[in-house]
């Protein structure tokens, strides 16, 4: 019983493996891009699955005690959180964490090379539209690629009901 509690380095070992791991899986996720993150499809499972996999003996150096696991855990949770807390208190932050949104389309007009880019296929593209309930690519007045990944689209200003008028 004492092995499993049993810690095979010093606690502050586990600490700084622990943060130099979460650093470099955030910059990994950061730098695959919004898409990818946005939506999570079976592949982008299996992808989070071994990143976790390939990580663990990074963090625990070997060590397979329940006392290593706490300290890696709460480590883990304590930079989540003051990650989250600066970034609530910091514009700057949160931009550098999370980026900014992207425009995909202004005025009718689709930016492709912005689009292949962003790894947004055309289909995406086309589903936010219809999701947007935006029929025509002249029917756009804005998409953008969110930070989160996912395409917010607004349709152009309509005119009034029944006046005829051109649109904007």
């Amino acid at each position: 019983m004492e092995t499993l509690l049993q810690l095979s380095a010093p606690w502050w070992i586990f600490v700084l493996r622990a943060g130099v791991i979460y650093l470099l899986v955030m910059l990994l996720v950061r730098a695959s891009g919004k898409r990818a993150i946005g939506q999570m499809t079976p592949l982008d499972l299996v992808l989070l699955i071994l990143i976790g996999n390939a990580v663990q003996n990074g963090i625990n150096g070997g060590d397979n005690s329940i006392t290593g696991a706490v300290i890696m855990a709460t480590t883990l949770i304590v930079l989540n959180y003051a990650v989250a807390f600066a970034m609530s208190r910091s514009r700057r932050v949160e931009r550098l964490v999370e980026g900014a949104p992207v425009v995909l389309a202004r005025d009718g007009k689709v930016f492709a090379q912005v689009l292949r880019r962003e790894l947004v296929s055309e289909r995406d593209f086309q589903e936010a539209l219809r999701m947007g309930n935006v029929t025509r690519l002249e029917e756009v007045g804005l998409a953008l690629l969110e930070t989160n990944g996912h395409i917010t689209v607004i349709a152009r200003r309509s005119p009034a009901a029944g006046t005829g008028e051109a649109r904007n």
